[in-house]
């Protein structure tokens, strides 16, 4: 009884890849056949009548459908996904997110290696530009950080620049981070980042609709994007400009009707051109720290509130021993320049400036014009 349960698993599985291969039938035609016939398997053992009367279907694609019968490639990925321990995950299947299910255009296969919760309570996609300045690098490491004690997933593209931050210091935080992929689970693109992945998979995951030996082609990476956007409560955009994926990704999120928000830059940064247009047109809310993620997502925590009464002696207690070497430079209301920072604290500047922003952000230090700091009383 065992055995032929199992394989009648294999078979649906197999019809279940095949669907995905069939020409003329895409996600949201494929969902239209699975809530008429239920099953993937279903659908391709229907007659070329049954599938001519499926609404939406048509002739043409009734044709294609009774016609297929090239399953070489389905039992191919089928090996491959037992090979690696792959978990494939159907549209119908309850593994399956439940945020990403909502949206009309969504995959109807996906294929994940990892052990992270793809519908976690709580999940922000980050994005942002593949060649961040010193800002964005400095805000995007120091907001991930930020989120480890709020239980929250980070998701992003696996991509260089904001993205690989986002996923390196969520590593580092023991945050679980999902990398959406636009190729198949075989290669990591680009390669220099097979070793955060490998990491990855620990505490979060990869992502992916494509089938393995699918290459990075350049029309995927749209693709990816609206799993990106998709599978998030939120996303948020550090630093992009004007054109871009990012800027992709925060209009498919809008479009799901999902928030967006981003830190906006100086009005003549071109990394910040984007993330500034998005608040501009109230696309996108504008974003200085987690707190103001918390709030208007509405997960806030009595951890917060409690912190709230006391919030210097519980962040101070929090802090890093170079972040604590910052804030010991300052004495009551004294104001102190960037420069002077960098000379008296013997680190160097690039350092400094991320903890500046860090402690920033922590609201234990505020800034004042002209690039000068003071601590939070």
């Amino acid at each position: 009884m065992l055995t032929a349960k199992i394989s009648n698993m294999q078979e649906e599985l197999r019809h279940q890849i095949a669907l995905t291969q069939i020409p003329q039938i895409g996600d949201i035609v494929a969902k239209k056949l699975l809530a008429h016939f239920g099953t993937a398997s279903n659908v391709l053992h229907a007659s070329r009548r049954e599938l001519e009367h499926t609404p939406d279907i048509g002739s043409v694609r009734a044709d294609a459908i009774f016609q297929f019968r090239d399953y070489l490639r389905a039992d191919k990925e089928i090996a491959f996904i037992e090979k690696y321990d792959i978990q494939p995950v159907f549209y119908t299947d309850k593994a399956y997110p439940e945020r990403l299910r909502h949206c009309a255009d969504s995959p109807v296969m996906l294929y994940y290696k990892g052990s992270a919760d793809l519908n976690a309570g709580r999940i922000v996609s980050i994005v942002g530009t593949r060649a961040p300045g010193e800002y964005g690098k400095a805000v995007c490491a120091a907001f991930v950080e930020e989120l480890a004690a709020h239980q929250i997933t980070v998701v992003s593209g696996m991509a260089y620049g904001i993205d690989i931050i986002a996923h390196k210091r969520a590593v580092q935080e023991g945050i679980p981070t999902i990398g959406v992929l636009a190729h198949g689970l075989d290669r990591i693109y680009p390669p220099q980042h097979k070793g955060t992945a490998m990491m990855m998979q620990e505490n979060g995951g990869l992502l992916t609709e494509f089938l393995s030996g699918t290459q990075p082609d350049k029309q995927h990476f749209p693709m990816r994007n609206r799993i990106v956007a998709g599978i998030a409560d939120a996303t948020i955009v550090v630093e992009s400009g004007r054109q871009g994926g990012s800027m992709i990704t925060a209009d498919i999120a809008n479009s799901y009707n999902r928030d967006v928000f981003a830190f906006p830059g100086r009005v003549n940064d071109p990394h910040a051109e984007g993330c500034n247009e998005l608040i501009r047109t109230n696309k996108a809310m504008l974003l200085s720290g987690v707190e103001d993620l918390l709030q208007v997502m509405g997960w806030d925590t009595a951890q917060r509130k409690e912190a709230k009464h006391h919030p210097q002696t519980s962040l101070f207690l929090e802090l890093s021993e170079a972040e604590q070497h910052i804030v010991t430079l300052f004495s009551g209301e004294d104001e102190k320049h960037i420069d002077e920072l960098r000379r008296e604290s013997h680190l160097p500047g690039s350092q400094v400036s991320t903890l500046v922003l860090k402690l920033e952000m922590l609201h234990v230090l505020r800034s004042l014009p002209g690039q000068k700091y003071q601590l939070v009383s």
